[in-house]
């Protein structure tokens, strides 16, 4: 099950964002959908040909909302359309979510990035017989977390986010494994590399992230990011997804698998049995600061516009706005030669540089193993100004001089989007 299909990556060339104050509609809307019909056929043509039942995509430019679309159902079988506004899973995009609200704490002087995590979160580690713990732990840091270099590499092991059965069992807890059960049982494991040696994308990173932002507001994870990120920025509908179908959140789509996909179940009375992969294979509340966040295009299009203009952003300065685009030191951000990589994973961001400016962007799995990164949908968060497509080199593409952004999100299904309508163009958000 491919994650982004290129026409997918394509489209998404156009969508950053670049509202500081908010995302206001543009004046001459009639202008403006002349010009982005282009979207429209587009969307149309890669729904039809990959059967994808609902998608949405909003659009900024110049600091406003110039498009904002739904396409296809939200559920299929009740005919709901998909709007603007519709929720989708957001999965890794999750994570500059959670960056910001780490580099939030670091401006407020309750953190530094080279704080060392395991000085931080108190857990007890789950050891084997005979077993100890690696001494690198205690050298990984919050930059090394941002940064996917703080030693774990789920190719040569695991990714622990899909182990939450096997984790409880280990532990001896009802399953599905929280994420502090989790953590228990990798402090118990080792490393696969020292940390700040390399870059490898890490859920569980994310996850420290996450309980770090815990331990030091005193609140959950998702109150906490809904007070300080959210909030400010007027975005109320952003939440934590739920895994079941009966969590479904009013105004969320429904999530489908076009290979009818099952796995076996990590909560609820069928735990151990075949269940749509979609719908409970893994446990969605717990990928919380890594990859369980929900929003419609819309919403993730006002947050990454936040950062357009630094000077105005009301959630981070302009030199923490630079740090989060920074590139890594070492092997992250480097070549083995020493030269600069043509791109690189900053604080929550993939970036970029383009001549003295850069691209940043985050999709929905970053790498992950298909089989297990899908949960029902694709999505894309990008900030673009110029250059070529975000993430592909042999694509390049002519950018506006004065900047273009949003989000786009999906999900996909067998049935076929030919007779299916789409959802009105939304009026004025604020």
């Amino acid at each position: 099950m491919r994650l982004v299909h290129p026409l997918l990556a394509a489209l998404a060339v156009a969508l950053a964002a670049c509202a500081p104050e908010g995302l206001p509609m543009a004046d001459d809307q009639a202008a403006a959908t002349a010009a982005l019909k282009p979207f429209d056929d587009l969307m149309a043509s890669f729904m039809a040909e990959h059967k994808v039942p609902g998608a949405a995509v909003a659009v900024t430019r110049g600091g406003r909302l110039v498009y904002a679309r739904g396409f296809g159902y939200a559920d299929v079988e009740r005919k709901q359309a998909v709007t603007p506004t519709s929720l989708f899973r957001l999965a890794s995009v999750s994570k500059p979510v959670t960056a910001v609200a780490v580099l939030q704490l670091v401006e407020r002087g309750r953190l530094k990035l080279d704080d060392r995590v395991f000085d931080i979160l108190r857990f007890g580690p789950l050891l084997g017989e005979g077993a100890s713990v690696d001494p690198r732990l205690e050298q990984v840091t919050v930059r090394q977390l941002l940064h996917h270099t703080g030693g774990w590499d789920r190719g040569e092991s695991f990714d622990p986010m899909f182990r939450s059965v096997a984790i409880a069992e280990a532990l001896g807890v009802p399953p599905p494994a929280r994420p502090p059960d989790i953590i228990r049982y990798m402090m118990g494991q080792p490393l696969q590399f020292d940390p700040g040696a390399r870059y490898t994308y890490s859920n569980f990173g994310y996850s420290l992230l996450g309980r770090v932002i815990e331990e030091l507001t005193g609140k959950p994870y998702e109150a906490a990011v809904q007070e300080a990120v959210l909030a400010p920025l007027g975005v109320e509908d952003m939440r934590i997804g739920a895994t079941l179908p009966g969590g479904r959140a009013e105004n969320e789509v429904c999530y489908y698998d076009p290979k009818n996909s099952t796995g076996p179940a990590v909560m609820g009375e069928a735990i151990g049995k075949a269940v749509p992969q979609q719908y409970g294979a893994w446990y969605l509340e717990g990928f919380d600061a890594h990859g369980g966040w929900i929003a419609s295009a819309v919403d993730a299009a006002r947050f990454a516009a936040e950062f357009d203009d630094p000077a105005t952003c009301r959630l981070l300065t302009a030199e923490t706005i630079r740090t989060m685009f920074a590139r890594p030191a070492g092997a992250a951000g480097h070549n083995a030669d020493g030269t600069p990589r043509d791109a690189y994973y900053g604080c929550g961001w993939n970036v970029r540089p383009v001549g003295e400016r850069a691209n940043h962007w985050h999709i929905d799995a970053a790498g992950a193993p298909p089989r297990r990164a899908e949960l029902g949908g694709a999505v894309q968060l990008a900030r673009r100004r110029r250059g070529q497509v975000p993430g592909r080199r042999d694509r390049p593409a002519r950018a506006p001089r004065r900047g273009c952004g949003g989000a786009v999100a999906g999900h996909r299904s067998l049935h076929s989007l030919r007779a299916a309508p789409r959802g009105a163009r939304e009026r004025k958000l604020t």
